[in-house]
């Protein structure tokens, strides 16, 4: 099964399959579930209906679609590498998996796309992925990043294009929003029928952001960790969510190799959130505040001045008032921006 796949024939489509199914039945998060996908893949190979694909990427495209029409599972999908890669025995990865991971963290600075005080003196994070602590340096942006907002009055943490990562992550960035220890959430995996549960740190490198709001932005490609990351802090009523419902992948899993150029991305466990006890798979996680994605910063912006604003009484004093007329002057800015908005939007409907 290792050599070139320039084209699937027939006897390639049938070891895939045969291997994959035997994944999903030992290892997918619901046993009945990965039966009924066996059935329903058995049933189309024997009517023929993948005789005719011969392109790799077709053929994960074709195969992920049918699973997904039983499972409805975001995270369950099939990925092919012309590049061949090593098999692995176990679902440890391999030391050359483990370097390109790193190395592609390094490029991407960990997902810390923007930190930056915005006028107003109001955070912003723009987080783009949640890489697990314990790679060198995500840890350190991390920590760097909360301790640069960290006397923000207000702090917007922008999620609308991050797919997720390590719970881990989740749980470190969510410790420096909260003084106390607070159950995050726990995961059921199938493997030893096992719980693993998350919780704020009892201890961070710099100052905590408590006591000050917190804005979440979300959109429907917000997606698994940064999902929930957005549901911890919801039902903990941590934050306020601006944006759109998120993409609705809950089950956490991982990457397994078919052979040295497929592989299957495979739900493992299931979250279960302690206020809630279920998750978002399937329905996302709805916002507070239900605005078009593009518009979602500038609306907990306009929400966050006005907050502060209130909180800063009749007659602010010495640096306060120099912070508390910018604020002014970006409110007015930013209603007036959007008012004109809406007149444009107006005049040509």
């Amino acid at each position: 099964m290792d050599g070139e796949p320039t084209a699937l024939d027939a006897r390639r489509r049938s070891e895939l399959i045969d291997t994959l199914l035997d994944k999903l039945r030992d290892r997918y998060i619901y046993p009945d579930v990965a039966t009924a996908m066996e059935e329903a893949i058995r049933r189309r190979a024997g009517s023929g209906e993948y005789d005719a694909i011969t392109k790799p990427e077709q053929f994960c495209e074709v195969v992920t679609a049918h699973l997904r029409e039983v499972s409805h599972d975001k995270h369950l999908h099939l990925f092919y590498s012309a590049e061949a890669r090593p098999v692995r025995e176990t679902d440890e990865p391999t030391p050359d998996e483990i370097a390109r991971f790193h190395e592609f963290g390094r490029l991407n600075n960990f997902g810390f796309a923007r930190v930056e005080r915005l006028p107003g003196n109001i955070g912003y994070l723009d987080l783009r992925s949640f890489f697990p602590p314990e790679v060198d340096g995500a840890g350190a942006a991390a920590v760097a990043a909360m301790n640069l907002l960290a006397y923000t009055s207000a702090l917007i943490i922008d999620l609308r294009g991050n797919g997720g990562g390590s719970p881990s992550m989740v749980a470190l960035i969510t410790s420096y929003l909260f003084d106390k220890r607070i159950h995050l959430n726990s995961f059921f995996w199938r493997a030893g029928e096992q719980i693993e549960q998350f919780w704020t740190l009892p201890y961070v490198p710099g100052r905590r952001f408590v006591d000050k709001p917190v804005y979440v932005l979300t959109s429907n490609r917000t997606f698994s960790g940064a999902e929930e990351f957005s549901y911890n802090l919801k039902h903990l009523k941590r934050a306020t969510l601006v944006g759109e419902s998120t993409g609705g992948g809950a089950h956490p899993g991982g990457p397994l190799p078919l052979d040295a150029h497929f592989a299957v991305w495979l739900p493992a466990g299931r979250p279960i959130n302690p206020i809630t006890k279920t998750n978002w798979e399937g329905t996302g996680v709805q916002p507070d505040i239900d605005v078009p994605a593009e518009a979602a910063l500038k609306t907990a912006h306009i929400l966050a001045l006005k907050q502060i604003l209130a909180q800063s009484g009749d007659n602010p004093r010495g640096p306060l008032q120099e912070v508390i007329a910018e604020a002014r002057k970006t409110l007015e800015e930013l209603e007036g921006a959007q008012d004109t908005r809406s007149d444009d939007e107006h005049a040509t409907s």
